[in-house]
C-alpha cells in the first residue's frame, strides 16, 4: 500500500459521532489528510470490523506498520485518526521507541518486578488505566502508537509480540493489561534512506504530479526487503497492513499549506476574540513559505514551524507594538529584496 501526502484540516471543535459507517469514516479522514487514500483503504476497514463488534478476539483491533521517508505523514495518520474518533488529536498513547533502545530501560514500560531494586518508584507506563484514558466517550477504541520502532531493544520486541499476538502485556507487578479494545501503530524510517536514493532530486514539492507506478512498486519493494532484514518472520506476520508513504505532490503540498493557514487564521481568531484581525497571504508569500517549509531531509515536516517563524512571530510582534487594529486586514507578501516577508495592514472595505 502506498500513499503520497499528509496533513491535517482545521480541528472540529465538536467530535465526530461514534460508530461510523466505513463510508463515513473516509470522508472525515480524508478532511485531515491529504492524498491519503492508500493509508485510509488500510485502517478504515479495522476501526469499522471494531465498531460492528466483529474484531477478531484476543489480539488487537488492528496492527499497521507505516514506512516511508521523514516528513511523508506517519505520525501525522495517527493523529488524525484519533482526531476523528476521540475529537482530539492528542488522544494517542505514544511510546518514543527511541528512548529504550536498552533491556534495562524497558521496565520503565512494565514496571520492574517486586522484589527488584526501585520497584516502588518505577511505574509502569503502559496500564490499563493509561490505555483507557485515551479512549472517549465517542469510542472505546485506544490508539497506541509505537513510534520509532526499529530503534526499540530486543527485549521491548518480544513484549511486543505477545501483545500484537494475544492482546496481552503482562507487567512487572504481575498483572495483565488487555489490548483488545486497542489500534496500534508502528512507524519505522526502514529503508528510508534506499528510498531517497531512489527518488534523488525527483523529492518534495520539486517534482510535479504523483510517482509513476514503477517507481512505486520500487519504494514499496525497498521498504519490504527493509522490513524483512529487520524484523523476525514472527513479527511481520502479526501485522495486519505496512502502508510505505511516498514524497509529497506539489499539488499536495499546496493543499496542505492552505490547511496550515486555515488553522492560523483560526488560532488568531480562538486567541484574539473581538481583538482578531484577518491575514491575506500573497502567491509569492507563499511560494517562500514552501521553499523554506519543504526539504528533501525532513518533507513537509518544516512548514508548520515555518509558518511560525515567518508569520507567527512577526505578528505577535505588530499586536504588542499596536501596529494592528482589530477587524482589520494583514497583507502579506514578499519582500523587494525577496528575502522576507512584508506585513501591510489596510481596514476592511467592503467596498474594495
Amino acid at each position: 500500500m502506498k500513499t503520497t501526502s499528509i496533513n491535517s484540516r482545521r480541528r472540529n471543535s465538536s467530535a465526530a459521532p461514534p460508530n461510523l459507517t466505513d463510508r463515513d469514516l473516509v470522508h472525515e479522514l480524508r478532511q485531515r489528510l491529504i492524498g491519503q487514500q492508500a493509508a485510509i483503504d488500510a485502517i478504515v476497514p479495522y476501526v469499522t470490523m471494531f465498531q460492528a463488534g466483529l474484531s477478531p478476539e484476543g489480539r488487537p483491533a488492528g496492527v499497521f506498520l507505516l514506512l516511508g521517508p521523514s516528513g511523508t505523514g506517519k505520525t501525522r495518520t495517527v493523529e488524525a485518526l484519533a482526531e476523528v474518533l476521540h475529537g482530539s488529536e492528542k488522544s494517542v498513547l505514544k511510546i518514543d521507541c527511541g528512548e529504550y533502545q536498552m533491556d534495562h530501560e524497558v521496565a520503565k514500560l512494565i514496571g520492574a518486578p517486586p522484589g527488584y531494586l526501585g520497584h516502588r518508584e518505577t511505574q509502569p507506563l503502559l496500564t490499563q488505566f493509561r490505555l483507557s484514558s485515551v479512549a472517549s466517550e465517542q469510542s472505546p477504541l485506544s490508539i497506541v502508537l509505537f513510534d520509532e520502532v526499529e530503534k526499540a531493544a530486543p527485549s521491548l520486541n518480544r513484549l511486543l509480540l505477545g501483545v500484537l499476538d494475544k492482546g496481552q502485556l503482562r507487567l512487572g507487578d504481575n498483572t495483565s493489561v488487555t489490548f483488545e479494545n486497542s489500534i496500534i501503530f508502528m512507524t519505522s524510517n526502514l529503508g528510508a534512506a534506499a528510498m531517497m536514493k531512489e527518488l534523488g532530486a525527483g523529492f518534495g514539492f520539486k517534482r510535479e504530479g504523483i510517482l509513476d507506478a514503477d517507481r512505486s512498486r520500487k519504494l514499496t519493494a525497498i521498504a519490504d526487503n527493509a522490513v524483512r532484514k529487520s524484523f523476525t518472520p514472527e513479527f511481520i506476520n502479526r501485522l495486519d497492513a505496512t502502508v510505505t508513504y511516498e514524497p509529497l505532490s506539489r499539488e499536495a503540498l499546496d493543499q496542505i499549506l492552505d490547511l496550515q493557514i486555515a488553522r492560523l487564521d483560526t488560532h488568531i481568531h480562538n486567541r484574539l476574540g473581538l481583538r482578531a484581525f484577518n491575514i491575506d497571504i500573497r502567491p509569492e508569500a507563499r511560494e517562500y513559505l514552501l521553499e523554506r517549509g519543504v526539504s528533501t531531509s525532513f518533507g513537509a515536516r518544516e512548514l508548520k514551524r515555518t509558518i511560525h517563524r515567518q508569520v507567527l512571530q512577526p505578528l505577535a510582534n505588530f499586536i504588542l507594538a499596536g501596529r494592528i487594529r482589530p477587524g482589520s486586514h494583514v497583507r502579506i507578501a514578499l519582500s523587494e529584496a525577496g528575502d522576507s516577508l512584508s506585513f501591510t495592514q489596510r481596514l476592511y472595505d467592503p467596498a474594495a
